[in-house]
């Protein structure tokens, strides 16, 4: 009596085929929702930066002069959403905005 262990050819050729075909149906699904994708990125990239602002706001009891100040002292890794755009800020009032959208 043989004891195979391993996979034939076949068994192999079929586990592929599956790979494939998967990796065929996600791959167009995320590039369709890239966009999506990016823009739920800024809105929680604007929520931690206002986090941060009033955090800075209660250690140094005034708001930073710009988004830049947040950064440069570590409050923040980054200033831009992931689409390239700079985040708004309004140092009178502390507040966070997203980047204006562009009229297409």
């Amino acid at each position: 009596m043989r004891n195979e262990k391993g996979f034939t050819l076949i068994e192999m050729l079929i586990v592929l085929l599956i790979i494939s075909i998967l990796l065929i149906i996600t791959i167009p699904n995320i590039t369709k929702n890239n966009e999506t994708i990016r823009a739920k990125g800024c809105e929680a990239l604007v929520l931690t930066a206002d986090a941060q602002v009033e955090s800075y706001y209660l250690e140094n009891h005034s708001y930073p002069e710009t988004l830049q100040v947040l950064a440069d002292d570590g409050y923040l890794k980054q200033t831009t959403c992931p689409n390239g755009k700079e985040l708004q800020y309004d140092k009178t009032t502390g507040k966070v905005s997203e980047p204006a959208k562009e009229e297409e």
